[in-house]
């Protein structure tokens, strides 16, 4: 079932809108409860102070944020009294009248038992007075007269002068407070209230069941929308796979529309761009085998054909019979050399090329390339120069292969030179601690549409000529693979008919 993207992916986002509704949920509803509690705790708090000052002359309580008394006047005992904060209002009737004289510490709340009480509010609140030994003296519900709660963990921490508060849950969650009554900074009792919380249930209730309600229309939307994003994400996604499928089966044309700029635009550009490497390197390979199968039958049918002469009686013909097997020979050698080239190439591309890198002076090794070369050189009228900038550094390379890359360039300027030439090497300071060496001839130039192909194995930019200079075309691709196999580069820069510069770099020590 998830094995597809498009199903990963929608339910990757129904999951992010599930739990973010859900926290969003909880935290609403927590601050909600929260805000309903300490509302009704405030509440109970005024009752409390109000039925303090009512019942007991002269009283006060020790509440969170308790309002400062308001004090009563005592003729006002015996007679309905009332007292109203917001909407809240305590009425008393048959107040008994308290023994006179008494000091601090000695109020006797006993004169409340006659007392009736009614409790005005939105609220249903439950009023009881406990006197300091923890007995009840006054309830409104008339349920626990004369009961002690001295046992009570929140009428314990009142008798002991402090503020408390609790909810008790169950059936009915009751939010309840106890909070001592002060009569000159001395213990009176304590007023002990009681709310039921049923309406913050039935509040809190209706908001859960919306916010699931809520939930699950979000949930029907997000899952619509979900489907069409998901849809539009793996559309290119499942052409991608068709096409790599397509590329496996051998169908290297195959492409991809990259019509978007995000990543899968990106991926797809990328596909494109490989199958189209893919294809120019099938069509390499295509000519590398034709044109090695070409470059060595032409040598191999040689030398067959003199064979099978001389094999005829030709040999008897002493003249005929040396020159023929000069010719085998130098045919044979040819044929030694390009298999040499090839396997050279062929570890260049596996990265198998076993370099002995070491500090080289380059200068002094292209001047010794240039005495080996003038033979060569001079048997066709060309003549060859050194020249190196002083204080160069030395290159970290090695020798033998960066000679060989100077034969293969210096080889390719003297074959495409006219007599009376001069090819010029020059040994300079490259880019970022580099060693560029260039050689400039002055012979026949390169076309311009060849010269991006120059390096490419069996490539000849002038066929007729090449076979005519026993050139195989894989001379430069030599040179390139060894350059780049010392972290340099080897480019080409050519005017028709003016000769061509051929500069490559080595990393400088």
């Amino acid at each position: 079932m998830f094995s597809s993207l498009r199903i990963k992916l929608l339910f990757s986002h129904l999951a992010v809108i599930v739990l973010a509704m859900g926290l969003s949920g909880a935290l609403l509803l927590s601050f909600l409860e929260r805000y309903f509690l300490e509302a009704i705790e405030e509440s109970l708090v005024a009752q409390a102070q109000i039925t303090a000052q009512t019942l007991i002359p002269g009283a006060t309580v020790a509440g969170a944020d308790a309002e400062p008394p308001v004090t009563e006047d005592v003729a006002t005992v015996n007679v309905l009294q009332q007292r109203r904060v917001s909407n809240i209002s305590v009425q008393t009737q048959n107040l008994a009248t308290p023994e006179p004289g008494l000091t601090v510490g000695d109020v006797d709340l006993s004169y409340l038992a006659d007392t009736s009480l009614e409790l005005g509010t939105q609220l249903e609140t439950r009023i009881r007075v406990v006197d300091v030994k923890g007995v009840v003296v006054l309830d409104s519900w008339n349920d626990d007269l004369g009961a002690n709660l001295g046992d009570d963990a929140l009428v314990a921490q009142a008798l002991g002068g402090k503020y408390a508060s609790r909810v008790d849950r169950g059936y009915v969650d009751t939010l309840t407070v106890a909070l001592p009554a002060l009569v000159d900074g001395a213990l009176a009792g304590v007023v002990y209230l009681g709310q039921p919380l049923t309406d913050v249930a039935t509040v809190v209730r209706d908001l859960r069941s919306r916010l699931l309600f809520s939930t699950v229309i979000a949930l029907m939307l997000s899952g619509i929308v979900g489907l069409l994003f998901s849809r539009a994400i793996t559309r290119p996604v499942r052409r991608l796979t068709d096409a790599a499928g397509a590329v496996a089966q051998g169908r290297l044309d195959t492409q991809v529309p990259a019509r978007s700029r995000d990543e899968l635009g990106q991926l797809s550009r990328a596909f494109n761009a490989m199958t189209a490497r893919l294809r120019s390197a099938r069509q390499m390979q295509v000519d590398f085998v034709a044109n090695v199968s070409h470059e060595l039958r032409t040598p191999l049918t040689s030398i067959k054909g003199m064979v099978e002469t001389l094999r005829a009686g030709a040999v008897e013909d002493l003249d005929v019979r040396d020159r023929f097997l000069g010719t085998v020979e130098s045919e044979t050698d040819r044929l030694i050399r390009m298999v040499h080239d090839l396997l050279l190439l062929s570890r260049a591309d596996s990265e198998a090329l076993n370099l002995r890198r070491e500090p080289v002076d380059v200068a002094h090794l292209a001047r010794l390339t240039v005495e080996r070369l003038t033979p060569q050189a001079g048997a066709r009228g060309v003549t060859l120069r050194v020249e190196s900038a002083p204080g160069l550094p030395p290159a970290l390379a090695d020798p033998d292969r960066v000679a060989q890359v100077l034969v293969n360039v210096l080889d390719n300027a003297i074959k495409y030179s006219p007599p009376e030439a001069t090819v010029d090497v020059a040994v300079l300071a490259g880019p970022e601690r580099t060693v560029l060496v260039q050689v400039r001839d002055h012979g026949i130039g390169i076309p311009p549409e060849s010269l991006p192909r120059i390096g490419e194995r069996f490539y000849r930019a002038d066929r007729a000529r090449a076979r005519v200079h026993g050139g195989s075309g894989l001379g430069l691709a030599i040179a390139q693979a060894l350059v780049e196999a010392h972290g340099g580069r080897l480019w080409l820069e050519s005017n028709e008919g003016k000769g061509a510069i051929a500069r490559f770099t080595l990393p400088g020590v």
